[in-house]
């Protein structure tokens, strides 16, 4: 099967091989830049659920922050390495190896954080965006941060189909009727492990649903 054809068509096998070959972490222990550059987006005492959340980078720093915090990953290797970076920083976050079809989306979060869920067809994208609106509490938070079509370009990280990328167009007819809190475009040099090292073609969407 085509690598593009999806990363969940082709489940875990392939990217339990990548984090195993990994020296490391293979996109580092550092927190994706987008929770970083906006704190606010961090709701301490609320639940947060990390989907497909690897290693658990983000994962721990929300956790750190206060957050009550539940991800999963398909990959044994990247959840045992999450739980790992969680003990060492002292934190204690539910995290557990599922994947996307196995996850029960009738738990419901006070916030959906999503990053770099990208190796998807578009037609399993649109499942994604509906179980990821399904386990947001009314009101809850949804934070979305990827890839623009322009990535393909730069190969420093992701699918190479530029179908699988996100437009300000694409998330705000997915998500019509929600509060947009922030959706913005740009490019920077990202160094986040081997996994995603260089300039980078970035959005990040965050938007409340309806309550």
């Amino acid at each position: 099967m085509d690598f593009n054809q999806g990363w969940w068509l082709l489940g875990a096998g392939m990217w339990e091989e990548r984090y195993q070959s990994a020296a490391g972490y293979l996109f580092g222990r550092e927190p994706a830049q987008v929770l970083t550059e906006n704190p606010w987006l961090v709701m301490p005492g609320a639940s947060v659920l990390c989907v497909a959340d690897g290693e658990g980078r983000n994962a721990v720093h929300l956790a750190r922050r206060g957050m009550r915090v539940t991800a999963f990953d398909m990959a044994p290797t990247a959840v045992a390495r999450a739980r790992a970076l969680a003990a060492e920083a002292n934190v204690a976050i539910d995290t557990q190896v599922a994947s996307w079809s196995d996850w029960d989306w009738s738990r419901r979060y006070d916030m959906v954080l999503a990053v770099y869920v990208q190796f998807a067809t578009p037609e399993f994208r649109i499942r994604q965006f509906v179980d990821m609106a399904t386990a947001l509490k009314p009101g809850g938070r949804l934070v979305l941060h990827g890839y623009t079509p322009e990535q393909v370009g730069l190969g420093s990280g992701g699918p190479s189909n530029r179908a699988h990328m996100y437009t300000a167009d694409l998330l705000s007819e997915a998500f019509l009727g929600w509060t947009v809190e922030r959706l913005a475009t740009y490019e920077r040099d990202v160094q986040e492990g081997r996994g995603h090292s260089g300039r980078s073609a970035l959005i990040d969407f965050v938007a409340r649903k309806p309550a």
